[in-house]
């Protein structure tokens, strides 16, 4: 993938002091870092690479290897700090809405949809995009790619659980029908972000989450 021409190629910063002993774990949070900052600036995961990122941190290409064995492992790990960023906000919306499991199920849904909205070039890139190699092309595995986002995934699994169990969701299977949900959540998390004006009511959020969780009136 080539990085000329992005407005992600921003000048390098000055070389970068060798770390010292132990201080390796640093040098591969700054790549991350680096590598959601070009994300986010440029809109595009093509703009990640290891030259840029190299460039963006101050180093030689070739110290990114003992940290990260090609691009995609560095596409992986900011796509893993995605999912977490999102894991840590629909918990932190669970716990804010209080006891009532209803209110729960809302808030945990809103704040994807939030999410999605506030941190478009992240949420594209994290279900997909250009990233995403063929197994056997990368130092990526089935696991690697199979198991992101299931913390988030839990969350809603266990807010949908909640509702069955205080009776106001009629859900014989609160796990699929959480996966129902999910791509109900991101269906129309993309359509808001891809349409300039989204037809519909203005409560849509509100009836798809209802329908889909099978809440009681």
């Amino acid at each position: 993938m080539g990085d000329s021409g992005t407005a992600a190629s921003a000048a390098p910063k000055p070389a970068r002091d060798r770390n010292r002993r132990g201080e390796g774990a640093r040098l591969r949070d700054d790549i991350v870092a680096a590598a959601v900052a070009l994300l986010d600036e440029a809109g595009d995961e093509r703009a990640i690479t290891l030259r840029s990122v190299a460039r963006r941190v101050g180093i030689a290409a070739p110290s990114i290897y003992p940290h990260f064995p090609d691009q995609p492992a560095i596409m992986l790990a900011v796509v893993q700090q995605a999912f977490a960023e999102l894991e840590s906000k629909l918990r932190r919306a669970a716990e804010e809405a209080g006891d009532d499991p209803r209110e729960r199920l809302y808030a945990v849904c809103n704040a994807y949809l939030e999410f999605s909205r506030t941190h478009p070039e992240r949420y594209r890139t994290m279900f997909g995009g250009l990233w995403m190699p063929t197994l056997g092309d990368s130092s990526l595995t089935e696991r690697d790619l199979t198991t992101l986002g299931e913390g988030a995934l839990k969350l809603l699994v266990d807010a949908l659980g909640g509702c069955v169990a205080a009776g106001c969701s009629t859900s014989a299977d609160p796990a699929a029908d959480a996966i129902a949900l999910w791509l109900g959540l991101h269906g129309l998390a993309h359509q808001r972000a891809v349409t300039r004006i989204f037809p519909g009511p203005a409560d849509i959020a509100e009836r798809m989450i209802s329908a889909l969780a099978r809440l009681s009136p």
